[in-house]
C-alpha cells in the first residue's frame, strides 16, 4: 500500500505540542510579555490619556469610594418608597450638615491640638530621649547597654533627619503647593456631581458598557463586572465602617485615660486603619510616644486601650463587617501593600487591596475561560 502523502509527517509532534499544558502556559506567558514590551515602546501614545486621568482620576476615585459606601443607604430609602433622586438629595443634605458640624466643632479642636503638639514637640522629644536612656541604663539591660545605646542614637538621629527634611521640603515645596491646591479644588467641585450621577445611574453602567461588545462576550463580561463590583463594594464599605469605628474607639479610649490630643489621635487612627493589619499598630506609635512623656502609668493605660481596641476590632467589628469575603491570605495582603505603596504611595496603600481583589476576579475568570476553551485541564478518566 502506498503511503498517504496528504497526511502530515509530524502530526504526532503537533498533537503533543498543542496538547502540552506546559507549552500552552509558556506560549500564553510569552504573548503577554510581548504585549507588555510593545506597549512600553509606544507608551508616549498614551501620555494624553494618562494626563487626562491625573486630572479627573481623584474625583472619580473618591466619588467611587463614597458611591460604594452610600449606595446601600440609597437603595434602602428607595425600597421604603422614597424616590431615588429624593433619597440622594436627603443623603447629600445630611452629609453637608455633618461637614458643617465637623468644621465648626472638630476642625478647630484638631487645629488647636496640632499647633500645641508642634509647639511642645522639642520638649517632648528631649523627654523621650531621657526616658529611653533611663530604660537602657536598667541593670537588666547592662549586658547589652552599648548596643542599645548605639541603636537608640541611630533611631533618634534618623527621626531627627526625617523631621528636618520634612521641614525643608515644606518650604521648598511651596511652589508646587498651588498645583496641589488646584487639584483639591477640582476634586471638591467635581466629585459631588460625579457621585450624584453614580448614585442615580450607577446600577445601569455595566449593562451600558457591555452593549459595545460582541454578543457572545456580553454575558461573561457582565459576570466579571458584577463579581468585581461585589468584591470591591464589600471591601470598601467594610473598611470604611471599621475605620470609622476604630477612630471613635481610640478617641473615647484616649479621652478616658486622659491622654493629650485624644481627638486628633483618634481621627489619625481612623485614617490609618484604612491600611489593613498595619493601621492600628501605626496609630499607636504617636500615642505611645506621648504616653512615654507622661510616665509609666500613662504608658500602661495607652497599651490597655490598644489591647481592648484590638480585641473589640478583631473579635466583633471586623468579623461582623468585613468577614472573609476577599479570601486573600494575610501574607498576600502584606506583599500587595508593600508593592502598591512603593509604586503609588499612600493612594496605592489605601487602594491596593481592592485593586488586587478586582484583578484576582478578572484573572480567575480568564483562567476558567482558558481551561474551558483549551480542554487541557480536563480530568483523565483513565487515572
Amino acid at each position: 500500500m502506498l503511503p498517504d502523502n496528504n497526511k502530515p509527517t509530524f502530526s504526532w509532534f503537533w498533537k503533543w505540542f498543542l496538547d502540552n499544558k506546559g507549552v500552552s502556559i509558556l506560549s500564553v506567558t510569552l504573548l503577554a510579555f510581548l504585549n507588555i514590551l510593545v506597549f512600553t515602546k509606544i507608551s508616549y501614545v498614551f501620555q494624553p490619556i494618562w494626563q487626562f486621568f491625573t486630572i479627573v482620576g481623584f474625583p472619580i476615585v473618591f466619588a467611587g469610594i463614597l458611591f460604594y459606601f452610600l449606595n446601600p443607604l440609597v437603595n434602602w430609602l428607595e425600597k421604603k418608597g422614597v424616590p431615588r433622586v429624593a433619597a440622594i438629595f436627603i443623603i447629600f443634605v445630611v452629609i453637608i450638615a455633618l461637614i458643617v458640624l465637623g468644621v465648626i466643632v472638630i476642625v478647630p479642636k484638631i487645629k488647636s491640638q496640632t499647633l500645641s503638639f508642634i509647639n511642645n514637640w522639642p520638649d517632648y522629644w528631649e523627654i523621650i530621649k531621657d526616658k529611653t536612656n533611663e530604660v537602657i541604663s536598667w541593670p537588666i539591660f547592662a549586658q547589652y547597654a552599648d548596643q542599645l545605646e548605639k541603636a537608640s542614637e541611630n533611631v533618634f538621629d534618623s527621626i531627627t533627619n526625617v523631621v528636618q527634611n520634612l521641614s525643608k521640603g515644606a518650604f521648598q515645596g511651596i511652589g508646587s503647593l498651588v498645583g496641589k491646591v488646584a487639584n483639591v479644588v477640582v476634586t471638591l467641585v467635581t466629585m459631588p456631581f460625579i457621585l450624584f450621577y453614580l448614585l442615580k445611574d450607577g446600577k445601569d453602567i455595566p449593562a451600558y458598557l457591555i452593549q459595545f461588545l460582541p454578543t457572545k462576550a456580553r454575558k461573561p463580561t457582565l459576570n466579571v463586572l458584577l463579581d468585581i463590583n461585589k468584591q470591591v463594594s464589600m471591601y470598601i464599605r467594610g473598611q470604611l465602617t471599621v475605620a470609622l469605628t476604630v477612630g471613635i474607639m481610640f478617641m473615647i479610649g484616649f479621652s478616658i485615660v486622659g491622654l493629650d490630643y485624644s481627638v486628633t489621635l483618634g481621627i489619625l487612627a481612623g485614617f490609618l486603619n484604612l491600611i489593613p493589619y498595619l493601621g492600628s499598630a501605626l496609630a499607636t506609635i504617636p500615642a505611645i510616644l506621648l504616653a512615654l512623656v507622661h510616665g509609666p502609668s500613662m504608658m500602661v493605660k495607652v497599651i490597655l486601650v490598644f489591647i481592648i481596641e484590638q480585641l473589640i476590632e478583631g473579635k466583633f467589628v471586623s468579623p461582623l463587617v468585613l468577614g472573609s469575603q476577599l479570601e486573600i491570605h494575610p501574607v498576600t495582603i502584606i506583599f500587595v501593600l508593600l508593592t502598591s505603596g512603593k509604586l503609588f504611595g499612600i493612594i496605592g496603600v489605601v487602594l491596593g487591596i481592592p485593586g488586587y481583589a478586582a484583578l484576582k476576579v478578572l484573572v480567575t475568570h480568564l483562567f476558567n475561560w482558558y481551561k474551558q476553551v483549551s480542554g487541557l485541564y480536563e480530568e483523565d478518566k483513565q487515572l
